[in-house]
């Protein structure tokens, strides 16, 4: 019987990852391989550009801002790594593969992204006591290569945003990189216009602000899934519910869903049928409804008559 038990749980098993992959998520990292590579490549080749014109100028916001975009390579190469390992078939100790790396590449680069920002703002504080005399123009010129190239490389993660918190890691960077070259682009004109060389670090201050917020967000999602809760997007209740009304289900309990990637869910349920056992059929039915319904493409159901459960089975969950 145990033998067959884990016949039935393993064919579920593909049959959930291979119906999910058609769905177009498990694929999703692999098209993002080419965007990955660009955009190290495209970010390695502008920071040497910027670390060069900023000693050669002698100007510190294209100095820092040749560090600051040095993070984002970081930050890619976290997100590319995260994306490649989750592609590892599973061992007998990692049965899932190495899928949760996507959660914790997405983790790390929300750290590395507010430990960027304590630099700009530490930095800008810095600058506000004494502001460093900035050749307004040659900034300006440099940090629009860097719109371009931030904008760029943000624009081939864009797609893959809504539905991958570990690609939308990879966009947050480089859109937040954006950001911060624009202010540098505008504070180095209104320099060159004004002489106010206080702008530039009041410039890099409200930026900060603004990727900040963005960050939190993305932190707070990528520490839930760390911690297993359901993912954004699914409804407890809701999926509950769909169960519960299943043909023949009295009522449910240990219902548990949580992520094993950022693109893939997982659910557990016992389902108390007291008819007794209604066949691999319905089964594998109630499999194809959690995954249309609600995206879950590995789903392992428990079934039982619910005679010998007693009062361990309350009606709610």
């Amino acid at each position: 019987m145990s033998g067959h038990h884990g016949h039935d749980h393993a064919h579920g098993h593909s049959h959930g990852g291979h119906s999910h992959a058609g769905h177009g998520h498990s694929h999703a990292p692999a098209s993002f391989d080419r965007a990955f590579a660009i955009g190290i490549g495209l970010n390695i080749v502008f920071v040497v550009v910027e670390a060069v014109v900023g000693l050669r100028i002698d100007s510190v916001a294209l100095v820092a801002d040749a560090g600051h975009n040095l993070s984002d390579v970081l930050g890619l190469a976290v997100a590319w790594g995260g994306a490649t390992l989750a592609r590892r078939s599973p061992t007998k100790r990692f049965t899932y593969g190495l899928k949760g790396s996507t959660i914790l590449a997405a983790l790390t680069n929300a750290l590395l992204l507010l430990v960027a920002l304590g630099a700009i703002v530490l930095e800008a504080s810095q600058r506000f006591a004494d502001p460093a005399p900035v050749a307004g123009l040659t900034v300006s010129l440099v940090a629009g290569i860097g719109i371009a190239v931030n904008v760029a490389t943000a624009l081939m993660f864009a797609r893959g945003r809504k539905g991958d918190v570990n690609i939308r890691g990879a966009y947050l960077h480089m859109a937040a990189d954006a950001a911060v070259s624009a202010g540098v682009v505008i504070a180095g004109l209104i320099i060159w216009q004004t002489g106010i060389t206080w702008i530039d670090p009041a410039v890099s201050i409200v930026i900060a602000v603004l990727i900040f917020w963005q960050t939190w967000g993305l932190l707070r999602e990528t520490v839930e899934m760390s911690l297993s809760a359901v993912p954004r997007g699914i409804e407890f209740d809701q999926v509950d519910a769909a169960l519960c009304g299943l043909p023949g289900v009295a009522r449910i309990h240990d219902l548990h869903i949580w992520p094993m990637s950022t693109t893939e869910p997982v659910l557990t349920a016992h389902l108390v049928m007291p008819a007794g056992q209604p066949g691999d059929a319905f089964l594998s039915s109630a499999r194809a409804m959690l995954h249309e319904k609600f995206g879950i493409g590995h789903a392992t159901l428990q079934v039982e008559t619910g005679s010998d459960c007693g009062l361990d089975c309350p009606e709610t969950v």
